[in-house]
């Protein structure tokens, strides 16, 4: 995809989102594909968002020229962009969209130079690692959608929140006109039609973090899965529904299914011109997913130092619920000195200059904390005990 012509500069999301307002009713506006002018909430100059951040790390001599990675499918089509733009400086990055559980098992036994996931990793995954200590490094916010397939409903009409979500995967409630899906949607002329629900096959972080927000909004969910335990994680014993694997085979359940609902990350929903449903956020605002409002969940959250976080239910006005960061999976204590330089050139570079390129595709890039906390990830990658780089890092 061919990026767009910078037209805001960094500093002016935090103003454009400071000013933009959910409304009395409680509904926000329209997202980029409604036939409704869209509000500043969504505003089309949002997703031009380029922040410029300086790569402060020269790259390092002596690297190597081709890199390997796995894992989540939700960072897949930035991924991609990424990798055919970074391949212009002459360094292939080969990166296969299997899932966040099979990259962090690439990761675990040492197949990959790095895995994705777009969860953390368990304490009991992370000690299984056959290299040692593993670094959580985000590289992009995007969001988790509920796109469907229901006749006479179009983009933008449909709005859902957590508790029916989870009554809808729970098995609990199965007819799109089901009265408390009416009483969300007065205005849109809902089928007696069956719900057809559509969710992954494989160990997915997408999965991981859509169950991670039913886990936090839906006590029919949690009382249906057994326990907060078990009713989040890559994978979940599903009561109800059809499994596709990756999110391309989400994306074409839902759009071959009538009375489809299913979840992906954005861009796939996007790409394969499938409306999603406005969701229900804490501050009780049906809310669109897009980049002004995926930055707003990540903007004034504070991070651990090891990164191991979620971005979903998070209280800002404008946020949308189910917000996600995407961690690359890497071995602190590298034992290949020419991969080592490599990892570090590719992810400095993803976390500045790759920073301009996630609005044109759906994405968020980093607000300036969450990219200085990864950048700082960067200092502690060693050689012989050696760290590779000393980046300075400011909050300010």
């Amino acid at each position: 995809m061919i990026l767009r012509k910078t037209l805001l500069a960094a500093g002016a999301l935090v103003a454009l989102l400071a000013s933009a307002s959910v409304g009395s009713a409680k509904t926000a506006a329209p997202a980029q594909q409604s036939a409704t002018k869209p509000a500043p909430l969504c505003n089309t100059k949002l997703l031009t968002l380029r922040p410029h951040y300086p790569d402060p790390v020269k790259p390092l001599a002596g690297a190597a020229s081709s890199l390997s990675g796995a894992g989540s499918t939700f960072v897949n089509p930035i991924m991609s962009l990424w990798a055919s733009t970074y391949a212009k400086q002459g360094i292939k990055v080969a990166y296969q969209s299997i899932g966040s559980g099979g990259g962090i098992a690439q990761i675990q036994a040492q197949t990959v130079d790095f895995g994705d996931s777009d969860i953390p990793m368990l304490d009991s995954e992370l000690a299984a690692a056959k290299g040692g200590p593993i670094l959580h490094i985000p590289l992009v916010v995007g969001g988790v959608v509920l796109t469907y397939n229901v006749k006479g409903v179009g983009a933008g009409h449909l709005h859902l929140d957590g508790p029916t979500i989870g009554k809808i995967y729970a098995g609990e409630i199965t007819k799109w006109d089901d009265p408390a899906i009416k009483a969300m949607n007065p205005n849109t002329p809902l089928p007696s039609e069956n719900i057809a629900v559509v969710h992954r096959s494989d160990g997915s972080g997408t999965t991981g973090v859509f169950t991670d927000f039913l886990t936090k909004t839906s006590p029919d969910w949690v009382s249906k899965l057994g326990g907060a335990t078990t009713s989040q994680g890559k994978t979940v014993a599903w009561p109800v529904g059809i499994g596709g694997k990756g999110s391309d085979g989400v994306s074409a359940l839902v759009g071959q299914t009538e009375g489809a609902i299913g979840y992906v990350e954005l861009s796939y929903a996007i790409s394969a011109k499938l409306p999603y449903a406005y969701i229900k956020n804490r501050s009780g605002a049906y809310i669109p997913p897009c980049t002004a409002t995926l930055a707003a969940a990540a903007l004034k959250t504070s991070f651990p130092a090891d990164l191991r976080t979620s971005l979903t239910w998070k209280p800002a006005p404008n946020a949308y619920p189910i917000t996600a960061t995407t961690f690359a999976l890497v071995y602190q204590n590298q034992t290949d000195a020419a991969k080592a330089k490599a990892l570090v050139n590719f992810l400095s570079w993803v976390l500045t200059t790759g920073q301009n390129f996630p609005a044109s595709i759906n994405y968020a890039p980093e607000g300036k904390i969450l990219q200085q906390k990864a950048l700082s990830q960067l200092n502690k990658i060693t050689v012989g005990g050696k760290a590779l780089v000393n980046i300075p890092i400011s909050f300010k």
